[in-house]
């Protein structure tokens, strides 16, 4: 999971630079012929100035070229604004999703019912929020939100530190019903608590937070009693996701490599900040033993999750696009070998979940965006 898909968008738009004028054309000076006046050709309007052609829309259903695991039509759930993190219910009927819309400043959680197509706001539409997952039986949704701190969205993150995201202390971990009554509190306290989800079990949640001054790995039963920490190196991790059957997870982390860059990321640390620029992917037992690193490529590798058959994990990555802007979809072992490219859009694909039995997946993508920065849920069917 991610602070905020709004925070990687930042950093995905390609900047745009104006053509420079047309420079002023030479012209030849008139010729005279003998002693009859010269004669001259009525001056020629200069060519009307057009922008240059746009290329055609790009109908976002359509399957780009390399993109084999797409079967058939991709079905687009949302269409304009920014939707994003979209995570099965149980059941596989709904889709639980934070957006900006309906004049919001920032994220709200939403569902959406595959079926019906009813579209509802879960959170109470105050605060920030981030990070919805269903609990079992599909009857509570747990997600975080700064609601309780203040009714506005917090300031953003300090840009002049660069591209940073913000873990915001503010943020604790609720529950409500599915209709979004009842909301109550399952974590809170000082520091950040977020990036939750839920044991294919129904039995654990695994979170990040922040309590002890680094962000790490926490995991709890699915009441919220016994939190335990997993993770001890030095750095960010989180965005955690269960394995199929419930006994290992995968995780995105960034850890601070040489004495200069652990200093930078401590003072970073000490303002809830953390710079997401290298994230590699990681995966543990349930206990936190056998941490083993899966990814090698000191580029933005996010959002993992494990593919039904336990042994390959799909993830963003912008690890193809040497300016770092372009994240595609990504499937590797996971022991890290035998990575593939699974989407070649050339702006954003994000936020990767499969169906139990690997022939849905829903992500979040810039594809035919009608407005630059939108971002909308697509389904997909998967073929291996």
């Amino acid at each position: 999971m991610s602070a905020s898909p709004r925070l990687i968008l930042a950093c995905l738009l390609p900047l745009t630079a104006c053509n420079p004028p047309d420079a002023g054309k030479k012209t030849e000076p008139a010729k005279s012929t003998k002693p009859e006046p010269a004669k001259t050709e009525p001056a020629k309007p200069e060519p009307a100035k057009t922008e240059p052609a746009k290329p055609a829309p790009v109908d976002p259903s359509v399957p780009l070229a390399g993109e084999r695991h797409f079967q058939g039509k991709l079905q687009q759930l949302t269409h304009g604004g920014e939707n994003a993190e979209a995570y099965f219910s149980s059941d596989e009927t709904r889709l639980v999703f934070q957006s900006t819309r309906d004049g919001a400043a920032c994220d709200q959680i939403y569902t959406l019912h595959l079926h019906e197509g009813a579209v509802q706001r879960i959170s109470s539409g105050k605060g920030r929020t981030t990070c919805a997952y269903f609990l079992p039986k599909d009857e509570r949704i747990l997600y975080a939100s700064t609601h309780a701190a203040a009714d506005d969205c917090l300031p953003p993150p300090d840009r002049s530190r660069g591209y940073v995201w913000k873990l915001y202390p503010e943020f604790d971990i609720y529950t409500a019903k599915a209709d979004g009554s009842d909301t109550r509190p399952l974590v809170v306290g000082p520091g950040y608590d977020a990036e939750a989800t839920v044991s294919p079990l129904g039995d654990r949640i695994v979170f990040t937070s922040t309590r002890d001054g680094d962000p790490e790995l926490y995991i709890m039963n699915i009441d919220g009693k016994q939190q335990r920490r997993l993770t001890n190196s030095k750095g960010y991790d989180g965005g955690a996701f269960f394995s199929p059957d419930g006994k290992r997870l995968v995780y995105r982390a960034n850890h601070p490599e040489g004495a200069d860059e652990l200093a930078k990321y401590e003072e970073l640390v000490k303002e809830n900040l953390v710079r997401p620029t290298r994230l590699e992917l990681f995966v543990m037992d349930v206990d936190g033993k056998n941490q083993r690193q899966v990814t090698s490529n000191g580029k933005a590798n996010f959002a993992p999750f494990f593919h039904p058959d336990g042994k390959r994990i799909i993830f963003s990555s912008n690890q193809a696009d040497p300016k770092g802007r372009n994240f595609d979809l990504f499937l590797i072992a996971d022991d890290g070998t035998g990575q593939e490219q699974v989407t070649f859009n050339d702006s954003f694909d994000g936020f990767p979940m499969f169906t139990r039995d690997g022939k849905t997946l829903v992500f979040a993508s810039n594809r035919g965006a009608a407005t630059p920065g939108d971002t909308n849920v697509f389904l997909a069917t998967w073929v291996d």
